[in-house]
């Protein structure tokens, strides 16, 4: 077998291999101290609620991972099973953060997909998603609607 011939492994889904309704589950990833650090530190984001772990007044017990965060790692689990290698474009993103998500948390998302609209060239669609993130105990944390543009079949 050549590696033309050869199943690639961790391929993501054509557009036309997807239909309205289908539903996927993501794999769990725990959110980690060194994840909140390293993140508030890249982006900028040294609110107090995220640097100063004796900080009383906030409104979230724990230390609080910011939603970008969450949401940041939710997409990498869709980017390592469902887009990769087919993914085009993220065209818009709306979020809705429902709950907090501190350390030690595990996060992991229900996907949907809302709507599929073949484009009039070069093989490719507009698809729709709706996901939900929940946490360890299966409390909704977020959710938010995707519209990506993705790779038909190679000819």
């Amino acid at each position: 077998m050549t590696e033309n011939q050869a199943p690639l492994l961790g391929q993501g889904y054509y557009w036309q291999d997807l239909q309205v309704g289908q539903r996927f589950r993501t794999f769990r990833r725990t959110v980690t101290e060194t994840d909140i650090v390293n993140f508030i530190s890249v982006t900028g984001m040294l609110e107090t609620i995220f640097i100063d772990a004796t900080y009383e007044h906030g409104a979230i017990r724990g230390r609080p991972a910011p939603g970008a965060l969450t949401y940041g790692l939710i997409e990498g689990l869709l980017m390592q099973g469902m887009v990769q290698g087919t993914g085009l474009a993220l065209l818009e993103v709306h979020k809705k953060m429902l709950a907090p998500v501190v350390a030690g948390d595990t996060v992991w998302a229900e996907v949907e997909v809302t709507g599929i609209r073949p484009t009039s060239k070069h093989n490719r669609a507009v698809v729709d998603s709706a996901i939900e993130v929940r946490n360890q105990h299966g409390t909704p944390v977020m959710s938010y609607t995707a519209t990506r543009m993705l790779a038909g079949r190679p000819g």
